[in-house]
């Protein structure tokens, strides 16, 4: 059975984020009130992924990131981030965490996120041992707008970024989910041309939205390319849709923490903060991301 250890110094608060997982799975849980109550029950079984608090006593869930990222990088932590907490979790992502969820959008984007990450994290796990003689690959892949079609490519590239890539375990569940990102605005924002401000008002119409656009023209026919270099020493990744672009410079800055809560930019944020370099070109519709190795 999959095990979530939740780290929070509120019993209600921990209990709130069980029964919001409980509804989406076969899921059993483990409680901790801060981080180094957290590493001892580590160090008694090991969970699946670990779901924390930030602000908490003993010591918090940027030292806690830090230390599962050395002394457990195969487990994933997701950050419940609350309100003055925004600098603070913009440093656990850069220090290791596979991704965050603020507390005032539990309800709608927690079970959601837990098992985004968790299915990446099995992936990971599943190819630990493949792959051992390949020094280098690339890969191109043209595939339409079929949410599907994502978790594919992500997961046949993250296949061979297990042994062929340049970076350790936590490094490549991060890429993997920045490559994700890439593609879900390839698919929804480039080739099906719809706003993240419908998302943040209404989710239920931003998903019946892009299904009947999925149907119509001229969108049905847009394409998402895919190209994929991955050696030892880095991982290029070039994502190009088919819709008309936009102005890169009018992107607002995903690093600033006053846009950490919200929807629109976060996916950018998750990229940048995950990976060495990335760029755009100037028509907007085409992402570059480069991870390299410590060497």
């Amino acid at each position: 059975m999959t095990t979530v250890l939740i780290v929070d110094d509120s019993a209600v608060d921990r209990r709130l984020a069980q029964g919001l997982l409980e509804k989406s799975g076969d899921l059993s849980f483990a409680y901790a009130a801060h981080g180094k109550e957290a590493l001892e029950r580590l160090q008694e079984s090991q969970p699946d992924l670990v779901l924390t608090d930030l602000q908490m006593p003993e010591m918090n869930g940027l030292e806690l990131v830090r230390a599962v990222r050395e002394q457990y990088p195969l487990i994933p932590v997701i950050l419940m981030t609350a309100q003055g907490s925004e600098e603070i979790a913009v440093q656990a992502l850069t220090c290791g965490a596979a991704g965050y969820v603020p507390k005032a959008r539990l309800a709608k984007e927690l079970a959601a996120n837990v098992e985004s990450v968790l299915t990446t994290a099995r992936s990971q796990r599943r190819s630990e041992r493949l792959l051992d003689c390949v020094s280098s690959t690339q890969w191109s892949f043209v595939i339409d707008n079929d949410p599907s079609m994502i978790a594919a490519v992500v997961d046949h590239l993250q296949q061979y970024m297990s042994r062929v890539g340049p970076c350790d375990e936590t490094a490549r569940i991060r890429v993997a989910i920045a490559l994700e990102e890439s593609l879900v605005n390839a698919v929804y924002h480039g080739n099906l041309e719809i706003s993240s401000d419908l998302r943040e008002s209404d989710m239920t119409a931003y998903y019946e939205l892009a299904e009947r656009r999925r149907q119509e023209e001229p969108y049905r026919n847009r394409v998402v390319h895919v190209d994929a270099a991955i050696s030892r020493r880095e991982a290029t990744f070039v994502v190009r849709d088919s819709g008309p672009g936009f102005d890169p410079s009018t992107l607002p800055d995903p690093t600033d923490p006053a846009n950490l809560e919200k929807l629109s930019g976060r996916g950018l944020l998750l990229i940048r903060t995950f990976m060495d370099e990335v760029r755009h070109n100037a028509s907007g519709n085409e992402i570059t991301m480069v991870k390299r190795g410590d060497q």
